[in-house]
């Protein structure tokens, strides 16, 4: 288990915050909306928030164009990770990663076991670094949303988070607790 250090400074994030739904709309997104104030809570910011239609290219293009942002350091992506037809988030993101994270689906789907029994493995929660902005896709539920931001997310965010995070990914030059495991 990790733990957080005292001797790093909290550096805050821009983080972008995307909701895949055919129906959703900024009134009534609870998912987008949880992760917002999760985010925010935490002492992040947040560079931009949208709601897309569930469409492998209008996802694709979305993203796109916030990992090309040098001022975007994570994106966090709610909905389209089932197996319906509309499904289609990891479809559309995969292609973009640099590198994949395959703990963070993992230890999702763990989490959640514990929360809705073998349901979760309809869930295809995945994650990756793209351009130097990490990127995590999650399901559309608020629950799923606290679940991925409360359990995982959130400390990887965090730059005291020891033994790693991805701070030091996204911002090179920041102090972090990275390397330090002692």
């Amino acid at each position: 288990m990790g733990h957080v250090t005292r001797d790093v400074p909290f550096q805050p994030l821009n983080i972008a915050v995307l909701t895949v739904s055919d129906t959703r709309t900024m009134e009534n997104d609870t998912s987008g909306d949880t992760l917002q104030e999760g985010l925010l809570e935490a002492g992040h910011k947040v560079w931009a928030r949208q709601i897309v239609k569930d469409d492998i290219y209008q996802l694709r293009a979305v993203v796109s164009d916030w990992i090309a942002q040098p001022a975007v350091q994570v994106v966090l992506v709610t909905g389209g990770t089932g197996f319906t037809d509309r499904d289609s988030t990891p479809e559309a993101l995969l292609p973009l990663f640099d590198k994949q994270v395959e703990g963070y689906g993992e230890m999702f789907r763990m989490l959640s076991f514990q929360e809705i029994g073998t349901s979760t493995v309809q869930s295809r929660a995945v994650a990756g670094v793209a351009n130097h902005t990490v990127v995590f896709c999650m399901p559309g539920s608020p629950k799923a949303c606290r679940t991925a931001w409360s359990k995982i997310i959130r400390e990887q965010l965090d730059a005291r988070h020891r033994p790693c995070n991805f701070v030091e990914m996204v911002m090179p030059k920041a102090e972090t607790a990275c390397g330090a495991r002692s």
